[in-house]
């Protein structure tokens, strides 16, 4: 069956485009340069959607008695309305996309951290979110997202692309026709990857398809809300090696002493910080080509992403 492709929603000043309120952008390397070969965007400025100009005046959040409003500096053009109806519309408009991601600290589009001012000249509080993004992440509460300033984190990155590939994976399952039996496998191959990110998720979840008497409807919905909240848990190193040890357990009958001792040497480097994640899985994905073992192989954590995205080599 065609695969479906992986859809990302972006603010489109992250893509290039001269959007901003000042004509220009906040084009993201990382997003048009690493990520895009793997991708399909669809750019949004909502701004300029519920027709500002470019350029245009500036918005800012402004808490007036208990209501957010979005006003230009003058304290004039209370956007909030249009900015939420907009979200909503794309949110249902938009059910196919893998993940979004927002350009950062946006009165509109920031995941958090927006200014919010007040009218009565107290200092900023910077606790808002970004009008159009609430409504999409409201919407759509199991959709990847993520801001341009987080991504600059190098595990904050590495694991949004994690969830958008996860998630479009479950887009693909769900698209194939649903049945308990699929639901069971897809489990089955993402086991070691929600170990790695949330051990106590990794048997509550296990324990809900085991023994849950819910509708297969009422299941995946559970399925995929616990799964998405555990995955966006950023893997600790602890977790990892704890991960690896029980990866490495599948080749206790196939290597040698030498052998052994030298994945256990690599883990133990990766536990102390002298490598990267990559280095021992380097080496269980080199044994699992000696030693076949078809579960192992089908797990997602060994690959949860193309390996030509560099994402795994610095931590």
């Amino acid at each position: 069956m065609q695969q479906l492709p992986i859809f990302i929603g972006i603010s489109a000043c992250l893509t290039g485009q001269k959007v901003r309120f000042d004509a220009g952008h906040k084009r993201s390397a990382f997003c048009m340069e690493q990520l895009e070969p793997y991708v399909q965007y669809r750019a949004f400025c909502p701004e300029v959607a519920i027709g500002l100009p470019t350029p245009r005046p500036a918005i800012r959040q402004v808490k007036v008695g208990e209501r957010i409003e979005v006003q230009q500096n003058d304290g004039t053009g209370d956007v909030y309305g249009e900015l939420h109806d907009y979200g909503n519309k794309i949110a249902a408009q938009q059910r196919d996309l893998s993940g979004f991601i927002f350009c950062a600290k946006s009165p509109s589009c920031g995941t958090e951290r927006v200014k919010v001012y007040h009218q009565q000249g107290q200092p900023a509080d910077y606790d808002g979110i970004g009008i159009f993004a609430k409504a999409i992440m409201e919407n759509q509460p199991n959709l990847p997202v993520e801001d341009s300033g987080r991504l600059i984190d190098a595990q904050l990155r590495e694991n949004f692309v994690l969830r958008v590939f996860t998630y479009n994976k479950w887009l693909n399952l769900l698209s194939s026709g649903l049945t308990k039996h699929k639901l069971i496998t897809f489990h089955s191959q993402h086991k070691y990857l929600l170990m790695s990110h949330d051990p106590v998720a990794y048997k509550t979840i296990g324990k809900l398809l085991g023994e849950s008497k819910q509708a297969l409807d009422e299941l995946q919905q559970s399925y995929i809300s616990m799964l998405m909240a555990a995955l966006k848990k950023v893997a600790s190193r602890k977790n990892h090696v704890n991960t690896l040890h029980h990866l490495q357990g599948y080749f206790q009958r196939n290597l040698d002493a030498k052998q052994k001792r030298e994945l256990t040497e690599k883990i133990h480097d990766y536990r102390l910080g002298l490598s990267p994640l990559l280095v021992p899985l380097t080496l269980i994905n080199h044994y699992l080509s000696e030693f076949p073992n078809p579960y192992l192989a089908s797990q997602v954590y060994l690959a949860p992403y193309p390996k030509e995205l560099p994402l795994r080599y610095s931590f």
